[in-house]
């Protein structure tokens, strides 16, 4: 049946839905990249709490994402920023989901790498932002996971410049008890990490990121970039000391950044592959072939799709990320942790509606038009 989408004018508009999904299936693992999913939480949506509550987490349906994640082939990076780490999920939660998580990964075979970071701290000395980060390590190394230094506001308001930040992670690399991804996430992102590195100007702060690296290169598995911007991130890469991988973390240029150059490619980790966990391991099994043309012809067309869930204020877009999970049946309620599904507006949501939709990213089509119905009559939209 037709659906009537407001636009970002406020005009409704005609659409048809699709009524076949995408055909994609669970496949053999990866050969050519490592490629992780951010994922998302599932709120409890019985649970009475407020935004300023700690989290509320629906435990069962958080993993069963999991697990549908690692049946496509994809490694879950947890407790990441798609996980709402710093927006409504605190160190608490995170920690509980770090264990859940991991000895789940264990159960099934699965890869997992966790998100370490400072949030227990608003602030404070650069002595106790590393004790907090070794708290969130230790944490991570003894569930099994591989660890991921997250970027940490607390860190960005104490550093003086460049010299705090090579203590703090040259002190963090040498107690790493295997090799470590470090996590360079943009003010667009999180607006507290400006100045990242100890400086603002890019140029000045790379510098600084890769002088961490060059100092520990056996203890780096790899860089996460969040950035959006393609070439930065491949000047970057070709930057890098040898066997040290870039993870694009570039929501806007994934597909041209995990093809490569002649020079090198990016591996990924990155929050759109959520929603698009299944079409994105098969885009990759193909590239495993060599056959580029053939992914690109897979991931181009999602790029409007992420584009706009990305879209500035960039921190949002766990929003459309949760709703794109309810529509696709994989949680039975749009509720997130901190309310942050009041984030977006309803043309937001009428558009990722559509561009997912012409993707054929939901297994039952008409079951995610049936919600996406319900939501345009609770918006006060009637056929």
């Amino acid at each position: 049946m037709t659906l009537h989408l407001p636009d970002a004018n406020g005009t409704l508009r005609a659409y048809e839905p699709r009524t076949e999904p995408l055909a994609v299936t669970p496949g053999s693992d990866f050969t050519s990249r490592t490629v992780f999913s951010a994922a998302h939480v599932v709120a409890d949506p019985y649970a009475d709490v407020s935004p300023d509550s700690p989290a509320a987490v629906d435990w069962d349906a958080t993993l069963a994402f999991r697990r549908h994640l690692w049946s496509h082939g994809l490694g879950v990076a947890e407790a990441m920023d798609t996980a709402q780490r710093g927006m409504g999920l605190d160190w608490a939660g995170a920690a509980e989901l770090i264990r859940r998580s991991a000895a789940e990964a264990k159960a099934v075979g699965g890869r997992i790498a966790c998100g370490v970071g400072t949030d227990q701290l608003t602030g404070g000395t650069l002595a106790e932002v590393r004790a907090a980060y070794e708290e969130q390590l230790a944490v991570v190394e003894e569930s099994g996971a591989q660890a991921i230094l997250m970027a940490s506001r607390a860190l960005a308001a104490t550093a003086q410049g460049p010299d705090d930040y090579l203590e703090v992670y040259g002190h963090l690399l040498r107690q790493a008890a295997e090799p470590v991804i470090l996590h360079w996430l943009g003010p667009m992102f999180d607006p507290a990490l400006e100045g990242y590195w100890g400086s603002s100007d890019l140029d000045a702060a790379t510098d600084t990121f890769l002088e961490v690296i060059a100092a520990h290169p056996d203890k780096v598995d790899g860089i996460k970039v969040s950035l959006l911007d393609a070439q930065r991130e491949v000047d970057l890469r070709r930057r890098l000391p040898q066997g040290v991988r870039c993870y694009t973390g570039d929501d806007f240029n994934y597909p041209e950044l995990i093809v490569g150059d002649e020079q090198g490619f990016s591996h990924a980790l990155l929050g759109i592959f959520d929603p698009l966990g299944p079409l994105a391991a098969e885009a990759v099994r193909v590239l495993d072939t060599g056959n580029t043309e053939g992914f690109r012809a897979l991931l181009d067309p999602t790029v409007e799709l992420s584009r706009h869930l990305f879209q500035a204020p960039t921190r949002f877009y766990k929003t459309g990320v949760v709703f794109l999970a309810w529509l696709a049946g994989h949680q039975s309620h749009f509720t997130m942790v901190g309310g942050l599904q009041s984030a977006r507006s309803l043309p937001h949501f009428a558009r990722a509606y559509e561009l997912a939709d012409g993707l054929g990213l939901f297994p039952d089509p008409k079951l995610a038009e049936e919600r996406m119905r319900t939501l345009l009559h609770l918006y006060g939209v009637t056929p």
